[in-house]
């Protein structure tokens, strides 16, 4: 397929030292902005609460207002990612997650680095800079992201994995080597689970296997699947 061809999709691919390919599904602008609105308002509404209750203090509790305000803006984001799952209570909601660019769990260097970071996103006004860096990225990163190392990816449910079709058996037309033929076997258990549309571009890297594009290269390549399954 060529390089060129705009994907449906925007996962990134990181080979793991033991040579197993994992598949981030790198989330865009729009829904981490709406995650970070869900945390604003919360840090807003936990601020105005304080205030409420700080004003009886008198000038002590502007001070501890102040102090309030510091670690609630700045620590929420860090300790909450840090220590829940690379999550913070906007994240969840909107099922996002951070993690390090090699999929691993974020830690607590590079929580910091990002959040720290994002005085420089939001340059020079409304995160343009932010915004910029996330549409030129090809995964969707920000600054903070870029020099933090980290990658804001959807979380994606459990979902078991589905039987090819028994609809057609088709033999390949050529030898396939052993990770050819998982990669075929792979494609006929999750395929189902997938819309027309991924699984025609995802069978459309099999082309010079299957000799067809779109749902004929899907249907070929179930065929296959069915054939090196042993269902004759």
């Amino acid at each position: 397929m060529p390089d060129d061809r705009t994907m449906l999709d925007t996962y990134r691919e990181v080979i793991t030292p033991e040579g197993v390919a994992l598949h981030l599904p790198a989330a865009g602008p729009v829904p981490r902005a709406i995650a970070w609105a869900l945390d604003l308002a919360i840090r807003l509404g936990v601020l105005v609460i304080l205030a409420m209750i700080l004003a009886m203090l008198g000038r002590i509790g502007q001070g501890i207002h102040l102090i309030a305000l510091f670690l609630i803006f700045w620590a929420y984001p860090i300790v909450l990612e840090a220590l829940w799952n690379g999550q913070t209570v906007g994240k969840k909601a909107l099922g996002l997650r951070v993690v390090a660019a090699d999929g691993a769990p974020v830690g607590w260097l590079a929580a910091i680095t990002r959040n720290l970071l994002r005085t420089v996103d939001m340059l020079p006004f409304g995160y343009a800079a932010g915004l910029a860096a996330s549409l030129i990225d090809p995964h969707g990163r920000r600054l903070g992201d870029m020099v933090a190392g980290t990658l804001v990816v959807h979380v994606e449910s459990h979902r078991d994995a589905a039987n090819a079709p028994v609809n057609a058996v088709l033999a390949p037309s050529v030898a396939l080597q052993p990770e050819e033929q998982a990669a075929v076997v792979a494609f006929g258990e999750r395929a189902p689970l997938l819309t027309p549309a991924r699984q025609a571009e995802l069978a459309d890297i099999a082309e010079p296997l299957t000799q067809a594009h779109g749902q004929t290269g899907v249907l070929r390549l179930y065929g296959m699947a069915n054939w090196l399954l042993g269902r004759r």
